[in-house]
């Protein structure tokens, strides 16, 4: 089975320079695991590696889906498995580094479809989770089927999700299905690199880090978008920071409400993506100065 590092944790707290270090270390090669980093022309927004870092560490499913395509976990999980398989057949240690943790859970236990598959509710159910989090979700599913939801943390947005899209693509009740796919499907060998640090510093760095796209000229990205055809009401261009720059371009908010809503959506976000990661207990945590410390655990796993 082939082994994986994964690199994950909250958005700001810089993933992606920590990634490239390991890579470094250990000839390896970093696979995105963001579900707006795909998106082509969507670089200020999404933090997207600079062209520097990828020169230093060559970089996979990054930049390579347009806005207007529909892209889910299913088609993450299968534009993956072909970087892990080339990377790995030269020779190299695959580094999968994001902040979606659906992405990396579907890519290590499998995602669950039912027929007919339905990539229009998988998109809608995980931009749900993305703009309102998991208790919306599952107080979606105690309603549809409460036996699943007794069997389902609140939290485990992962199942929560499956169990929905059953519902919804067939009309029947995870629950009430008997040959259904098991979930425990183990699909590489892993070791898994969660960032963090304290809630009120990550906070901080993240209204800087919003100053900085800001002034990089983010308002200026969706209005080349708009110019290039692409619509304010496409799923990529309705995420954090995107939707905040739609809000001033139609008037709906002036520039200084428009900021601090996207810095209040975006420390949400990342408080979202701890309580996900945190529900994992197979993550190791470190600071993301500590790069000589994963390299003595990756050394240990790789052995």
């Amino acid at each position: 089975m082939k082994k994986l590092i994964i690199i994950c944790g909250p958005t700001g707290i810089g993933k992606t320079s920590f990634a490239i270090s390991v890579a470094q270390r250990f000839n390896g090669e970093i696979i995105g695991a963001d579900s707006l980093q795909i998106y082509k022309y969507l670089n200020i927004g999404t933090a997207k590696p600079e062209p520097g870092e990828v020169k230093q560490v060559r970089h996979h499913l990054i930049d390579f889906v347009d806005p207007k395509d529909d892209f889910d976990a299913g088609c993450y999980v299968e534009a993956a498995d072909k970087a892990i398989e080339d990377i790995t057949a030269r020779g190299k240690l695959p580094i999968v580094t994001g902040g979606t943790g659906l992405y990396i859970r579907a890519l290590l236990n499998g995602l669950f479809r039912s027929a007919p598959l339905c990539k229009k509710t998988m998109s809608q159910l995980t931009k749900e989770l993305e703009d309102q989090g998991s208790l919306k979700l599952y107080q979606k599913l105690v309603q549809c089927d409460p036996e699943a939801a007794r069997k389902i943390h609140p939290n485990d947005s992962f199942r929560v999700i499956r169990a929905l899209e059953v519902y919804q693509a067939t009309g029947q009740r995870i629950s009430d299905r008997h040959n259904r796919h098991r979930f425990d499907e183990v699909r590489y060998t892993s070791m898994k690199i969660g960032l963090h640090m304290d809630r009120e510093t990550l906070y901080d760095h993240i209204n800087k880090r919003v100053d900085i796209m800001l002034h990089q000229g983010l308002l200026n990205e969706v209005v080349t978008l708009l110019e290039k055809g692409y619509t304010l009401d496409l799923k990529p261009l309705q995420s954090i920071g995107y939707k905040h720059m739609a809000m001033f371009i139609n008037h709906e908010v002036d520039w200084t409400e428009a900021v601090r809503l996207f810095k209040r959506d975006t420390r949400r976000y990342a408080k979202r993506q701890f309580t996900w990661f945190h529900k994992d207990k197979e993550i190791h945590w470190l600071m993301p100065s500590q790069v000589d410390l994963a390299e003595q655990m990756i050394k240990e796993f790789l052995t």
